[in-house]
């Protein structure tokens, strides 16, 4: 069982030449949970998460506090926006270094990867490295269990 039988072969991605407010529009109009971020050859250099997007709308006190059980609303800072300074910047102020497996990759093998990078999404690649698809914990999950029905 590889991946790319199981992977989405339609992705979104964003080119690296991308500004955080178009990475946004992208996110909003696609409703994806990863972009994964191309050079000119199409190439992953990186990805963009929408947890990195929204880490700009947190307070800063959020990281410095353990356990949030006792804020109950975050008030005016609810209501707050990135400048648009911080929105013009390039994507690659946000984006992680990206982890992809290759088409012929193993549904183990990558969920594995998955396991120990705390990913939720993996690009694929072709053995020259150009993205071909994403695939999911989920997509890989439900492919690795319905083999299961043929168990008797």
């Amino acid at each position: 069982m590889v991946i790319s039988k199981y992977m989405k072969h339609k992705v979104v991605s964003i080119p690296v030449t991308s500004t955080i407010r178009e990475a946004a529009a992208v996110f909003v109009k696609n409703h994806v949970g990863l972009l994964p971020v191309l050079d000119k050859n199409d190439k992953p250099i990186g990805v963009l998460g929408l947890r990195g997007l929204l880490t700009l709308e947190l307070p800063d006190f959020v990281n410095m506090i353990a356990d949030l059980d006792f804020v109950h609303d975050f008030g005016a800072v609810e209501t707050t926006r990135p400048s648009a300074e911080m929105l013009g910047k390039s994507v690659k102020t946000l984006m992680e270094p990206v982890i992809t497996v290759e088409e012929g990759t193993g549904l183990l093998r990558a969920y594995a990867l998955m396991l120990q990078h705390n990913l939720h999404d993996i690009p694929v690649v072709s053995k020259d490295g150009k993205l071909t698809g994403i695939a999911s914990r989920v997509d890989i999950g439900i492919a690795i269990l319905s083999a299961w029905e043929e168990v008797e």
